[in-house]
């Protein structure tokens, strides 16, 4: 029994190590098609070659300060996007659970929003406006949802409606705002990598680094608390802890992602929903959802960025264009059933 056991964990862990090396390898793929297209086109030699120093001046210039801080940008802003969406859906035990669809990218957008019209912040207060926004969303959504510990579709339309109500008090502040201001927020809540220096890729890597404790904490303690709250409580894993260390850390990577490239819509919805199948069922996939964000919003932004020629994109209409479409398709097939 006990060889059979370990048999299977190992082959589970084959699998997922597998699906993870896949998914990193296709995101390497967009890392080097992404540094390479563009009006100077830079190929695989050349491009290798600046990376180690060896460029000229024109070509060190493209790569490290126009493309690769929007590229990292991506990789990160995709990334914290599919572990957030993860953990809430684990949290949850719901396929539909994401900060899109319970208001927490709403949240964090209309607080976002009044920081720039009104406050006038930028940069980490902006950031700290926006975790504030998603913070408020959260909390309110987990007093609505207190009494009921299974994720139900009512905790998602709850988060429908505050969505919903987000966007109204974002469209007030719009029209009441300078048209040269509205036109700023707009491009900024359609969601954009366009024009992205490199402080502000330090300052979402900084807050990406703040949550992976939590994350990786909540990586070992969701799959326990997903056997019932009796038997995690009893294996020293307090649901209530659980649930807050999740929701704090799922609204610090949305929100801070929010603050500086807008609120990208779907990839915390896509990501888990295509790791989890590869994985296999039970799997929670934090890792791994990541890795399929990274993929997701990079692959959009040059979408974005060649799909039409002679004119860019701003990166949400391609997520949100695609994400409607998956969000169709997994009402169709998920059946109101929980992960």
């Amino acid at each position: 029994m006990t060889s059979s056991v370990q048999e299977i964990r190992a082959r589970v862990c084959r699998r997922r190590g597998a699906v993870l090396a896949g998914v990193l390898a296709a995101v390497l793929v967009v890392t080097i098609v992404s540094l390479s297209l563009g009006d100077y086109a830079i190929g695989p030699a050349e491009l290798w070659r600046t990376l180690l120093g060896g460029g000229d001046r024109v070509q060190s210039y493209v790569v490290f300060q126009v493309r690769a801080p929007r590229l990292v940008m991506a990789l990160l802003v995709g990334a914290a996007l599919g572990a957030a969406g993860a953990l809430l859906q684990s949290l949850l035990r719901n396929p539909l659970a994401s900060p899109d669809l319970l208001g927490i990218s709403a949240g964090s957008g209309a607080a976002a929003v009044f920081g720039i019209l009104i406050l006038g912040l930028t940069g980490p207060l902006l950031a700290i406006a926006a975790f504030a926004g998603g913070l408020v969303v959260a909390a309110f959504l987990l007093l609505a949802g207190s009494r009921r510990a299974d994720g139900g579709f009512r905790l998602i339309l709850a988060g429908v409606g505050v969505a919903f109500l987000c966007v109204a008090v974002t469209n007030y502040l719009m029209v009441r705002a300078k048209v040269e201001l509205a036109q700023a927020a707009l491009i900024w809540l359609t969601g954009s990598l366009a024009s992205t220096p490199w402080w502000n890729v330090a300052i979402v890597a900084g807050a990406v680094l703040l949550a992976v404790p939590a994350v990786v904490a909540c990586a070992r303690w969701l799959p326990l608390t997903q056997m019932g709250a009796a038997t995690a409580a009893s294996l020293g894993v307090p649901p209530s802890t659980v649930r807050i260390v999740a929701v704090l850390a799922a609204v610090l990577l949305t929100s801070v992602t929010c603050a500086f490239v807008g609120p990208i819509a779907f990839i915390a919805l896509c990501a888990p929903a295509i790791a989890r199948p590869l994985l296999g069922h039970g799997a929670v996939g934090i890792g791994t959802s990541a890795a399929v964000g990274a993929f997701l919003l990079t692959s959009a932004d040059l979408v974005a960025q060649f799909a039409l020629p002679g004119y860019s994109l701003p990166v949400g209409v391609v997520t949100g264009a695609i994400g409607a479409v998956f969000l169709l398709w997994l009402l169709a097939t998920s059946k109101g059933r929980q992960l």
